[in-house]
C-alpha cells in the first residue's frame, strides 16, 4: 500500500511538473503532424493507426486497474469514471476509423500524398497518456473518498454539463475538418458554427471537457489533466491559426482567434 501510494503521488506530482515545460516548448515547437507535418522526425506510420496505438492506454490500463480500487464496488466510481471512458472511446476508436474510412483510405485509394504520423510523436503521446491514464483511473477507483463527499452529485452534474458541452465541440468540429479531408483537393478554410469565432474549436472543446472533468473529480488529479491539456493544446491552436493566416492570405477570416473566442 506505501509503494502503490508513493507510486500515485510521483506520478501525479509528474503530471503537474511536466505542463510548464510543455507549454514553454510549444511556444516555440509544434508537434509535426497533420497540416505542420514535415521530415526529419524519423520513421512514421498511418495517421489512424497512430491515434489508436496512443490514445489506447486510457482503455486498457483503466480495465486494468478499477478491479484492485477500493472504490471498485462502489456505483459512483463507475459513474464517475464514465465520461472519461466515453470521451477515450470516441478518441480511441470511433475517431481513427473515422479518419481512416472518411480521409485516410481516400487519399491512398486514389495514389496521392497520405502523410504520416511521426512514431516518435506518437510515442511521446502513448507516454503521457500512459501516466495520466494512471493518476485518473487510480485515483477514481482507489482514491477517491466517495462516502465522504456530500457534494458528489451536485459537482457531477455541474461538471457533466461542462464536460458534455465540451465534447459536443469536439466531436463536430473534428467531423467537419474529416469531412473537408475527406473531399481531396488540399486544404480548405472551415466555415460555420464554433469555426466562424475560432481557428480550433476542437481545441476549444477538449480544453471544456477537461475543465468539466476537474470540476466532476474535484481533485489534483482532474486539475493536472486540466492544465496540461490547456498547456499542450493552446499554443497549437496558435500555430493552426498562424498556419491558416499564412495559407489562405486574405480570404481567412481576420476576426476570428485561435481557440479563444473574442480574446485569443
Amino acid at each position: 500500500m506505501f509503494a502503490d501510494q508513493n507510486l500515485y503521488h510521483y506520478s501525479l506530482l509528474s503530471l503537474f511538473l511536466i505542463g510548464p515545460p510543455t507549454f514553454l516548448a510549444c511556444q516555440f515547437l509544434t508537434a509535426p503532424y497533420g497540416k505542420h507535418h514535415r521530415p526529419g522526425w524519423g520513421p512514421a506510420i498511418s495517421p489512424p493507426l497512430a491515434w489508436f496505438l496512443m490514445e489506447s492506454p486510457t482503455l486498457w490500463l483503466t480495465f486494468l486497474l478499477f478491479p484492485f480500487g477500493k472504490n471498485h464496488t462502489n456505483p459512483l466510481s463507475f459513474v464517475l469514471i464514465s465520461p472519461y471512458l466515453f470521451h477515450y472511446t470516441n478518441r480511441t476508436i470511433i475517431y481513427p476509423l473515422k479518419l481512416y474510412f472518411n480521409a485516410y483510405r481516400r487519399k491512398t485509394k486514389d495514389g496521392s500524398p497520405a502523410g504520416g504520423f511521426p512514431v516518435s510523436v506518437a510515442l511521446l503521446a502513448f507516454g503521457f497518456n500512459l501516466l495520466n491514464a494512471y493518476v485518473q483511473a487510480r485515483w477514481v477507483s482507489h482514491y477517491a473518498d466517495f462516502d465522504a463527499d456530500e457534494w458528489f452529485w451536485l459537482r457531477f452534474v455541474g461538471g457533466l454539463a461542462v464536460f458534455a458541452g465540451g465534447m459536443a465541440m469536439n466531436v463536430w468540429a473534428d467531423k467537419v475538418l474529416v469531412g473537408l479531408k475527406s473531399q481531396g483537393g488540399g486544404y480548405k478554410i472551415p466555415k460555420g458554427g464554433l469555426f466562424e469565432y475560432v481557428s480550433c474549436p476542437n481545441y476549444l472543446g477538449e480544453i471544456v471537457e477537461w475543465l468539466g472533468w476537474a470540476l466532476m473529480t474535484w481533485s489534483w488529479a482532474g486539475l493536472g489533466f486540466f492544465l496540461y491539456t490547456f498547456a499542450n493544446l493552446v499554443p497549437r491552436a496558435r500555430f493552426n491559426h498562424e498556419w491558416y493566416l499564412q495559407k489562405f492570405g486574405e480570404d481567412y477570416p481576420r476576426k476570428r482567434k485561435a481557440v479563444i473566442p473574442f480574446l485569443y
